[in-house]
């Protein structure tokens, strides 16, 4: 198959944007970053593309609550095309900012927009009350369905949110979630048992830092995997001679071009 196409979104706000297609084309894909409102003139254009990434940032400054401006817009204004990328194939990655417009459309967990009521989950204040900017390590379920993990692996990426805290209004909610493999990633502490703060940097339901849809190509995860795509961006990469190695992020990008290869 030719290179996979991927598309960037932006808007007002948006601050990962560079990041994530260096990311994206370091991985072998053709990247092409582009702002909402053209989209919006042409939204058959997307059909054009095989990866769709909402990247990280403040989309209009995360008024209201952090994604919900950009969700709604997308809701008025490109449920058909983003709702048809998905049925075509697609894959769709949402990164923090982008992690939360996909839960706040309800793209994740199910696939399809849907209105605020019909919403088992959300992504709310961090329970340390702050913005988070730190470290973190990750651990995927052995079960996990998602297209651009990979079963039992661990990796470790930064965070930078102040909601990023998953909780559902249904507990029912989040053991389907576990039981269909569409907990992408939880938190995990360096030692066995369950991550504590800071480890477990916002508080989230059963310690989930990413979760995917059940085909698994529809994929929101808080930490930052552009940020981390050589090993010198790592804060101990000189202890741990990690220069000239790959940073874990980028496993995530690789992977979502290699799934069209395969294709």
């Amino acid at each position: 198959m030719a290179t996979p196409r991927a598309l960037v979104l932006r808007t007002a706000g948006t601050n990962c944007d560079q990041e994530t297609r260096h990311a994206l084309e370091l991985a072998g894909a053709e990247a092409k970053l582009l702002h909402i409102n053209r989209l919006v003139e042409s939204p058959c254009s997307l059909a054009g593309f095989q990866i769709l990434v909402l990247p990280g940032g403040f989309t209009y400054g995360d008024d209201v609550a952090a994604g919900k401006i950009l969700a709604v817009e997308l809701m008025h204004t490109l449920r058909q095309a983003f709702e048809g990328f998905i049925q075509n194939g697609g894959v769709m990655l949402g990164i923090c900012n982008g992690f939360q417009i996909l839960v706040k459309t309800g793209l994740l967990p199910g696939a399809r927009f849907s209105p605020a009521d019909k919403r088992n989950i959300t992504l709310s204040h961090n329970l340390s009350g702050k913005f988070e900017a730190r470290w973190i390590r990750l651990k995927a379920p052995e079960n996990v369905v998602c297209v651009l993990a990979e079963p039992g692996e661990t990796l470790e990426l930064p965070v930078a949110h102040g909601e990023g805290r998953l909780v559902s209004r249904n507990p029912g909610t989040l053991r389907e979630l576990a039981d269909n493999g569409q907990v992408v990633y939880r938190y995990a502490g360096r030692n066995e048992g369950d991550p504590s703060y800071p480890e477990d940097p916002n508080g989230s339901a059963d310690f989930i830092a990413g979760i995917c849809d059940r085909s698994g190509r529809v994929f929101g995860l808080m930490p930052h995997p552009e940020r981390y795509v050589y090993g010198c961006q790592h804060p101990r990469w000189t202890r741990e001679g990690r220069g000239g190695t790959e940073g874990d992020g980028l496993r995530l990008f690789r992977r979502a071009v290699a799934f069209f290869a395969k294709r």
